[in-house]
């Protein structure tokens, strides 16, 4: 049973790693590709990656659930990658995975407005707190050829991260019907559709990658960051609370600012530190739990300490 348990922990904690590596990663691409045909190249690399199994995973889809599908992917991964790859164009991948730790308040505010579970104003207090944080960094954020709109970038992966929110929302309440690895290659579908403008810019540039080494880059995040890391949080995600899978999120920003440094030198000011300081102290005060009061249940419990 403790080897039952610890398997999803371990996913989480894999995709977790995958997906840190995917900003500076992301990053290195996008500084030399049209955001659209990286993309496109992911969700291709992933797709072939699948085709051996495809007749195996591939969802007998109900028609009452079709909305819901396509509101999945439509928001991870077509709009999700679709902001955040462009974001990449203008910030740092540091701050973009500083501002990806507030995808758990997201999930906790979406669940509020549109699953009716509670939201503790300790919650609301964390997300409010995030917030600010994200946007003083935004704001002492100045130019560098590293990040050319500091403001804009980060704009944008907030728009990212709401984009993943929602998804996985979604996504929590189609597990229960379908495996994990079908909704993945639904999604990896969807996006290699999505993205197709990109495919004619990918193949103009191909030996222009093979050289340049970006080749190897577009593989890794095609096989590893997008199948491998959204099919192993998807697989963990069907396995316990929405809230607390989510909140192994929160690991990513640490590994996305261990990475930028490590693979392309980048930095935060002091101020900005500061900034990502107050982001990850309202993530940290939204998971704190309280004891529940006489009469409440535990899964409300549990829901208002997210």
């Amino acid at each position: 049973m403790r080897d039952r348990a610890l398997l999803p922990v371990l996913a989480l904690l894999t995709t977790v790693v995958l997906w840190g590596l995917s900003y500076p990663a992301m990053k290195t691409v996008v500084t030399v590709l049209d955001p659209q045909a990286v993309m496109w190249a992911r969700m291709a690399v992933a797709l072939l990656t699948l085709l051996p199994v495809l007749t195996r995973v591939w969802p007998r889809m109900r028609r009452a659930d079709l909305p819901a599908l396509a509101a999945m992917c439509l928001l991870m991964p077509c709009a999700y990658f679709f902001f955040e790859s462009n974001a990449l164009r203008y910030t740092t991948s540091m701050q973009a995975g500083i501002i990806s730790s507030t995808v758990p308040l997201l999930v906790a505010v979406g669940a509020w407005l549109f699953l009716k579970e509670p939201l503790s104003l300790r919650a609301l207090a964390g997300l409010l707190l995030a917030l600010a944080g994200v946007s003083l960094m935004s704001l002492q954020g100045r130019a560098t050829e590293a990040a050319s709109d500091p403001l804009l970038g980060n704009v944008l992966e907030v728009c990212a991260m709401i984009c993943a929110a929602g998804s996985m929302l979604v996504l929590k309440r189609l597990s229960a019907r379908y495996g994990s690895w079908s909704l993945t290659m639904l999604q990896t579908v969807a996006g290699m559709l999505f993205f197709l403008p990109g495919a004619p810019i990918l193949f103009d540039r191909w030996e222009a990658l093979l050289h340049g080494g970006q080749l190897w880059i577009l593989l890794f995040l095609g096989a590893g960051a997008s199948l491998g890391a959204f099919g192993l949080y998807n697989w963990g995600m069907s396995r316990m609370e929405a809230g607390r899978a989510s909140a192994y999120i929160n690991l990513v920003p640490v590994m996305a600012v261990v990475f930028g440094w490590l693979f392309l030198g980048e930095s935060l000011t002091l101020g900005q530190i500061w900034a990502a300081l107050l982001v990850l102290a309202g993530v940290g005060l939204s998971q704190m739990r309280s004891r529940p009061r006489r009469g409440r249940s535990a899964l409300g419990a549990e829901a208002a300490g997210r």
